[in-house]
């Protein structure tokens, strides 16, 4: 929401819950969270300090802890990858974002489409970044194209476009991306 501040305000409330302290794996999660946050305010130093403490904890976590579902089904080292990638987007750490992608790629579950999806864009984005601009439309366009209608997806893909033009306007890669994102519902 564009709002770092509410956003750090927010997850120190969570942080400080019970169940954070007691947990590894909520404290973990509190801790990738903070450094997703800090990268689009870049602070990097504190995104590689919340990242460290981040992995650190999420490597004492107990498997069989009795811990709700919907932690369960969402956090683990592929989520934790995938939000170090949301950390060093903004900050240019492009060659870091790539590794973290893969990482976090590997080992997505199955039913985690959407998170998949959010990472192949924001992998698309780290190689445009590295001005890998054949590696950055292929994997844009390997996004299941229902997915690419999922809002966020969406806007994540429209952003790349807009990059892909920037810096190669008129190549036969940014033709390719548009004439793409014009033949597929939910690109524009």
């Amino acid at each position: 929401m564009g709002r770092p501040g509410d956003a750090l305000a927010a997850n120190e409330v969570a942080r400080s819950l019970p169940i954070a302290r007691r947990d590894p794996l909520f404290t973990s999660l509190g801790h990738a969270r903070q450094a997703a946050i800090h990268g689009p305010t870049d602070e990097a130093t504190a995104v590689q300090r919340s990242l460290g403490e981040a992995r650190d904890v999420l490597d004492r976590a107990q498997p069989g802890f009795t811990r709700p579902v919907w932690l369960t089904a969402h956090y683990d080292q592929a989520t934790l990858d995938s939000l170090a990638l949301a950390a060093y987007l903004p900050l240019g750490r492009y060659d870091d974002n790539e590794a973290h992608a893969h990482r976090s790629l590997a080992l997505l579950r199955p039913h985690m489409q959407r998170s998949r999806a959010i990472t192949q864009a924001r992998l698309a984005r780290a190689q445009l970044g590295q001005s890998d601009l054949e590696p950055a439309v292929n994997t844009a366009m390997s996004i299941p194209t229902g997915l690419c209608a999922h809002p966020r997806v969406a806007g994540m893909l429209n952003r790349f476009g807009a990059s892909l033009n920037a810096l190669a306007p008129g190549s036969s890669h940014a033709q390719r991306w548009d004439q793409y994102a014009h033949d597929t519902q939910g690109i524009t």
